[in-house]
């Protein structure tokens, strides 16, 4: 949509176009944030400033663009007090025990995972989910704001220098530098190194629902046949986590495992990865959502699941709030 097209249309214009590009907009400022409740608010505050300031737009640029820098400049403010957020991964060293404490930490700021339920058409998906895959939104909380914004702009916007120069209020030259910085870092950190090749979607969801009838079996043997020799398993808000199957195996057997009947799991995407939705059965006879396992899979097996707490993040993937237990 053109500028021109904002002036004839009015409000309802640029409306239209804020519609259309909401999804995109979320997926922008979760990478930005690291999480999907704040990247909602964010888009939602994105809104009511376009709305005032619509008359003052000038048509510089694009409406898209205009969109995207007001997105862009919220989440720097929104984050200018912020401690960057992080995974339990991202704190320390795997435990080496399976009988380790493990005890909540709810004082820190937790990575969230994005349901691809919120990215709207399916195909979007796909061309998003290298950009956001849950390792490379954990590397990029290192990154300060302004170069996290202008890495973001470049890399995954494909803005030019000078547009994200204008869009951050700073010059040319300072935008090659924090470009340069942030590529920088994100080669240090190397968080799951090269991009893995996109897995078949038939075999990835195999993978999963094998994953998921082993778990609700209780079957150690059934998850080792599905997993990485060196897979890892983390829970938010947890600071202790487990890698290697030596360790995880006997952690998931002492305390993960349901007793009959009282966990379920339903498959559904996150992150553009393979996710579940966990559901636990209470003192009423019901299964409630509780939480969202993501899974990073690595050839042909799973190499990583991490599990974020919320029935919110569950129904935002697609799935019930409640679930009755099967019959029989």
């Amino acid at each position: 949509m053109s500028s021109e097209t904002v002036s004839r249309t009015g409000s309802a214009g640029w409306r239209d176009e804020f519609d259309a590009l909401r999804p995109a907009l979320i997926a922008h400022c979760y990478r930005m944030t690291g999480s999907y409740h704040d990247a909602e608010d964010v888009v939602q505050e994105t809104y009511l400033k376009a709305a005032r300031g619509v008359d003052a737009f000038e048509g510089r640029s694009s409406v898209k663009t205009w969109l995207y820098r007001i997105a862009t400049n919220t989440c720097l403010t929104e984050l200018n007090h912020r401690n960057r957020r992080v995974l339990p991964a991202g704190l320390g060293a795997p435990a080496h025990d399976p009988d380790a404490r493990v005890h909540g930490e709810d004082s820190l700021a937790w990575l969230e995972p994005l349901p691809d339920a919120v990215l709207g058409d399916p195909g979007d998906v796909v061309v998003l989910r290298e950009s956001v895959r849950l390792a490379l939104i954990a590397a990029l909380q290192y990154l300060p704001v302004r170069q996290r914004a202008a890495f973001l702009l470049r890399e995954v916007l494909s803005w030019s220098a000078a547009e994200i120069a204008d869009a951050l209020g700073v010059s040319v030259p300072a935008v090659k530098s924090l470009l340069q910085r942030a590529r920088g870092r994100l080669d240090e950190l190397d968080p799951d190194g090269p991009p893995p090749r996109p897995p078949d979607p038939g075999a990835e969801r195999a993978l999963l629902d094998r994953y998921i009838a082993a778990f609700e079996a209780a079957d150690a043997a059934a998850i080792r046949a599905v997993v990485q020799d060196d897979f890892s398993l983390e829970a938010v808000p947890h600071a202790v986590w487990f890698k290697g199957v030596h360790v995880c195996l006997p952690f998931l057997e002492r305390y993960a495992f349901p007793a009959g009947g009282t966990v379920r799991l339903l498959p559904t995407r996150a992150n553009g990865q393979p996710a579940a939705g966990s559901y636990r059965l209470g003192a009423s006879g019901i299964l409630r959502a509780e939480s969202l396992w993501v899974f990073t899979m690595t050839g042909d097996r799973f190499s990583r699941a991490v599990k974020f707490p919320g029935q919110g993040l569950v129904t935002a993937a697609g799935l019930p709030a409640l679930l009755r237990p099967a019959s029989g």
